[in-house]
């Protein structure tokens, strides 16, 4: 008995080093500081520029977006009501993106109050600007709270954008990569939730949309693609 347990301690112990190693590794890799740009004019005429390629109007002519995020959460965003209906597990949550203190939760059909209602108002709120974000973010580039910053790297033009309140991490900053058409195809990001700075993420497969824009349908990250499935947009 004591010799399995000794057995598989040290397997603990070298699957903790290996961990730690892999990080102190990955640390190493990505540690890059937020590069410094231009802000003002310049930076928002490139920022104009990629939301031309992104056909930005029509997005915000678009009536719903709905997609799955990891299989367990799932959205119906009424852009134009500014609302968004979130379902998982047992719960359904009918967030007011602009007005949280009016919206309703439910579980399992009941709707809830007092402070069970507001931790899955809270739940809602936290995934939904998470799971939105991957996919429209360069949508939000324009935000109120946000700069932007004209960055020079390797010979191109990136667009800086950071973050400075609203959502859920204010603070984040992301340089967008676009190609010669202003389509973005990739971001690094300096994320609070993430300690490892300048961390790509490739945005690729763009489709023309149900709403007359297109959207990207595959987000990678170290080659894992982040999981958005059952993308939808009714105009």
């Amino acid at each position: 008995m004591k010799k399995t347990f000794r057995y598989l301690l040290k397997g603990i112990l070298a699957f903790v080093a290996f961990l730690l190693v892999t990080f102190i590794v990955l640390k190493l890799v990505y540690n890059d500081d937020i590069p410094k740009g231009i802000p003002g004019t310049p930076a928002d005429e490139m920022a104009f520029k990629l939301l031309d390629a992104i056909h930005h109007k029509k997005f915000t002519e678009a009536k719903e977006i709905h997609w799955t995020f990891r299989g367990d959460h799932r959205y119906e965003w009424k852009l134009q009501q500014n609302m968004v209906a979130v379902y998982w597990e047992d719960y359904r949550v009918l967030y007011q993106t602009q007005y949280p203190e009016i919206s309703f939760a439910f579980k399992n059909g009941k709707r809830l109050e007092g402070e069970e209602q507001q931790a899955a108002i809270d739940d809602a709120a936290f995934h939904f600007n998470n799971d939105s974000f991957w996919v429209v973010a360069p949508h939000k580039i324009f935000d109120i709270g946000t700069t932007r910053e004209l960055v020079e790297e390797n010979g191109k033009q990136k667009l800086l954008v950071t973050y400075h309140s609203g959502g859920t991490t204010p603070g984040d900053s992301y340089l967008w990569e676009v190609d010669e058409n202003y389509q973005p195809i990739a971001f690094k990001m300096w994320v609070r939730i993430i300690p490892l700075d300048g961390i790509e993420v490739t945005w690729s497969n763009w489709e023309m949309t149900a709403g007359g824009f297109p959207l990207s349908r595959k987000r990678s990250l170290f080659g894992i693609e982040v999981p958005v499935t059952d993308l939808k947009v009714i105009p």
